[in-house]
């Protein structure tokens, strides 16, 4: 560990933010809390947390910073490396508390924030140091007193087998248990102080016990492998939070913002809502905002997950963190720094890695009686066969101190949040933004699935499917006039209409004069000559030569009945009295819909459902197009709750899927609740169970998927932690187990375990 990472008052007010009197949320029992005179003083303070390995160990460092005078409610998200305190005491107390326990803090920086220069300390995560970064190796000083650990233990062998003397030999072996045992003996003292025993605690008995009994090489061998597997684990989630906190690295810490006329460069935590940010071709977007000039292709993988740029042009939303591709772009800001949608993304990553799944709430229970209860037997049989039976103390002493090792339950702790933190993570770079383990876990186990029509499985927006011309007409003919009827127009279909001619490069021509007709259409002059769009019957008066229903083709009336039944709006076009054609507009089929819902099919989901508002004959045909082979239609909003209920009464487990906002409380009411393209949307971030950052429904099946593997890999995992602890408790008293085997198998079975679960940050 390098110099102790001491954190200023002025860091530490940096990132203190104060607390509400009254203290909402606050804890009002809790060991240290403030009396309501002193509320006022309370601040909350977040440090990252450097070399956390155990996440038993990290439970108990929680309890000990809880413990401290003036600290009110104290919360360590071991998958993120981050503790939360709120307190009236100093940050450098806390900072010491932690330190003293053997681990780093040092307050953390916001979102945007610039990061300060300089090394990070021992175990630093990653996100909060500057510049280009030394190896894990060098970053840790625990890993440089292992590797020089297991040196003089290699050291001490060859002096054995050299013939050199025992104090020699004993002395190298001495030298290997300091290098490896000091932030080990150190912690379980700190430990003891704090009235928690550790991992760290039991290591250091078992290795004091064993020299005590002059097993020498036992004990330096135990001590070099916890300490190896300690820093294997380290580095495991060093990797796992570095690449999550990779994500905020990809927003640039400056951007060039125009301001008085003039293009000036800006660190981020500067620019505020409103202000004016260029982006050149090939550059990060630093903030999210709004294009206001230039048009570009951009790379939104960071945020969506979506694999090809998306065109970006003048109104269009853009996201800091996604890379502009080759126009420039002027993007006017609307949300600060801190607040940006990869800031948010990464705060609810972070939060959902530290909720408690149920099978952790299981481990966590299993865990808290049985680690006292093995310590409660090691002292049995450290001392009854002597006291009672008359057996030699020394071969049961050692017996106890095998138990006192196995007793360490990190790879049966740290069997679920592994696990939960890599597929979290997975998800999160593909644009699944998944809310805590207890939704990865329900996701796992879904049976229904019930989507909302407008918006989920259609794009939402209407938009024009048919142009169908009379003999004689062009499609080009047809749609200028729609269009330039439908140019004063405000109306939904209006801009369908006017969109396509648009994509068409057609020109169009304002209308002279426009009258709408409730219930009918539109009708208009241009050009000093009369068009409707909208119902055959209104076609009628629109000449001094009234064209009368028949005058419509009998072939043009039946295809315009055909296009209804399929649930599409039909509108007739007539010019100077003559029938053009017609021009049918839907809401579309959201692209690669109907292969969504057979992908849940192929996934064993039972029963695929829509919901919507919409009349029986418009569900019908969206539903036939999608594939869902069940609807209820003409649905309000509590209808569909009841829906959900019905679901999840004859299935038990249902997820629903909608925009986040209309269908809160179906969401709610649902064993899951996923909220569509919630990139833009803060409502959908915070309110849904699952959030899919794109509008993609293929990533259903994924969720699915996952949510299954990672409860398969929780399983083993704890399967195999269970297994191995019953093998070396039977091992041990056929007195086939040493202690360093004991430490081999329990650090073992932990990196078994972390790897196994590390298959899931690769997870597609």
């Amino acid at each position: 560990m390098s110099a102790p990472a001491t954190a200023s008052s002025e860091a530490a007010s940096s990132t203190n933010a104060p607390v509400t009197t009254a203290g909402p949320g606050l804890p009002q029992d809790a060991p240290g809390a403030a009396t309501s005179e002193e509320t006022e003083a309370l601040v909350r303070s977040v440090f990252i947390v450097g070399g956390l390995d155990c996440a038993d160990c990290a439970a108990k460092l929680e309890k000990r910073i809880r413990r401290l005078q003036g600290v009110a409610s104290v919360d360590l998200n071991f998958a993120a490396s981050k503790l939360t305190a709120i307190h009236n005491c100093p940050s450098e107390a806390i900072v010491a508390a932690v330190e003293r326990s053997g681990y780093s803090a040092a307050p953390a920086q916001r979102p945007g924030a610039k990061a300060p220069g300089g090394g990070m300390g021992a175990g630093t995560a990653a996100g909060t140091g500057g510049g280009a970064e030394r190896s894990f190796l060098w970053r840790n000083q625990k890993a440089v007193l292992t590797a020089s650990s297991g040196l003089f233990i290699v050291a001490a062998y060859l002096a054995s087998y050299t013939g050199a003397g025992l104090p020699v030999v004993h002395g190298f072996f001495l030298a290997g248990m300091v290098l490896g045992g000091y932030h080990v003996a150190k912690a379980g003292f700190f430990a003891l102080l704090g009235r928690t025993l550790d991992m760290n605690f039991l290591m250091t008995v078992a290795a004091v016990g064993a020299t005590a009994i002059g097993q020498w090489n036992e004990g330096a061998a135990a001590v070099f492998l916890f300490s190896l597997g300690n820093t294997l684990q380290a580095y495991a989630f060093d990797r796992t939070r570095r690449s999550i906190r990779s994500l905020i690295e990809l927003t640039p810490k400056e951007a060039v913002v125009r301001r008085w006329g003039n293009d000036i460069r800006l660190p981020v935590e500067e620019i505020t809502i409103d202000d004016t940010v260029v982006v050149k071709p090939g550059e990060r977007i630093p903030v999210d905002g709004m294009v206001t000039a230039g048009q570009s292709a951009v790379n939104q993988a960071p945020i969506t997950g979506e694999s090809t740029p998306v065109e970006k042009q003048e109104g269009a939303e853009v996201f800091a963190g996604t890379i502009n591709g080759r126009g420039a772009l002027e993007v006017r800001v609307t949300r600060k720094a801190q607040d940006t949608t990869i800031s948010r993304i990464l705060s609810l990553v972070e939060e959902a890695q530290a909720r408690r799944a149920p099978s952790q709430q299981f481990v966590d229970v299993f865990a808290r009686y049985y680690t006292p209860a093995v310590i409660v037997v090691a002292t049995l049989v450290a001392v009854a066969p002597a006291l009672f039976f008359g057996q030699p103390f020394i071969p049961w002493f050692k017996k106890a101190l095998i138990l006192l090792v196995i007793s360490c339950p990190c790879a049966l702790v740290i069997s679920t949040p592994v696990a939960i933190v890599s597929a979290i993570g997975s998800a999160s770079r593909l644009g699944v933004l998944i809310k805590g383990g207890a939704h990865l876990e329900a996701a796992g186990s879904l049976k229904a699935v019930a989507f909302d029509k407008t918006g989920t499985l259609t794009e939402g927006r209407p938009a024009v499917t048919d142009l169908v011309p009379e003999a004689g007409v062009t499609e080009k003919e047809l749609l200028m006039a729609a269009a330039a009827a439908e140019s004063r127009s405000e109306h939904p279909l209006a801009a369908a209409v006017l969109t396509r001619a648009r994509h068409a490069d057609l020109p169009i021509t304002a209308a002279e004069a426009t009258e709408t007709v409730p219930g009918l259409g539109v009708r208009a002059v241009v050009d000093g000559v009369a068009i409707t769009v909208g119902a055959e019957e209104l076609a009628a008066p629109v000449s001094a030569a009234p064209v009368s229903a028949a005058a419509a083709s009998l072939a043009l009336r039946s295809r315009a009945t055909e296009l209804e039944a399929e649930g599409k709006t039909v509108a007739y076009v007539t010019r100077a009295g003559r029938f053009l054609g017609l021009c049918a507009v839907a809401d579309r089929l959201r692209p690669g819909a109907p292969e969504a819902v057979a992908a849940l099919e192929s996934a064993g989901i039972a029963r695929v459902v829509m919901l919507t508002g919409d009349n029986p004959a418009t569900a019908a045909a969206v539903a036939r197009r999608a594939g869902v082979g069940d609807f209820r239609a003409s649905l309000l909003p509590e209808q569909k709750v009841d829906a959900v209920r019905g679901l999840l009464g004859t299935f038990g487990k249902v997820a629903m899927v909608g925009d986040g906002v209309n269908d809160a409380p179906a969401l709610a009411t649902a064993t899951v609740g996923v909220a569509m393209g919630a990139a833009g949307s803060a409502a959908a971030l915070e309110t849904a169970d699952v959030a899919l950052m794109s509008d993609d429904l293929s990533k259903l099946a994924y969720l699915i998927r996952l949510g299954r593997r990672t409860l398969g890999i929780i399983r083993q995992n704890i399967a195999f932690s269970l297994t191995v602890k019953a093998v070396f408790l039977v091992l041990t008293f056929l007195n086939l187990a040493t202690l360093w085997m004991a430490v081999f198998a329990d650090t073992g079975a932990a990196l078994i375990v972390i790897a196994n679960g590390l298959r899931l940050v690769r997870a597609r």
